[in-house]
């Protein structure tokens, strides 16, 4: 058996990487680490943190293909992030305009979660602690 200790990082490709970079630093409130443009790919790649820890790679390539997010396809399905305070959390990124799915309990654990998404429509979860 293989003895994964953590998870490294999440890559994502967008679309736009102004924009994109905007919304994960600015709106999500993710710290950049490090910025490189891989000229020979035409590519940005941008690291940010969550605090202290490295947690996605942000990369721009020329025309990538879009994301298929409804129906539901096979493969990652969405990123879900802890919040506090799930009502301060969406009044924050209506504040943004982003919208955002009605909060709803997991019926699991009794927390309360939500989604909405990113730039280029991939799926994100705010989930209460």
């Amino acid at each position: 058996m293989l003895h994964i200790s953590n998870i490294h990082h999440i890559a994502i490709i967008c679309s736009d990487y102004e924009v994109s970079k905007k919304f994960y630093t600015e709106v999500l409130g993710f710290r950049v680490m490090g910025e490189y443009y891989r000229a020979e790919r035409k590519s940005y790649k941008l690291d940010l943190a969550l605090g202290n820890r490295y947690v996605i790679e942000l990369f721009s390539f020329p025309d990538p293909p879009p994301r298929v997010s409804q129906p539901e396809a096979r493969g990652l399905r969405h990123l879900a992030f802890e919040v506090t305070d799930i009502e301060d959390s969406v009044k924050m990124l209506t504040s943004y305009g982003i919208k955002t799915e009605p909060i709803r309990i997991d019926e699991f654990t009794g927390k309360r979660f939500t989604f909405f998404t990113d730039p280029d429509n991939l799926p994100l979860e705010l989930y209460e602690s």
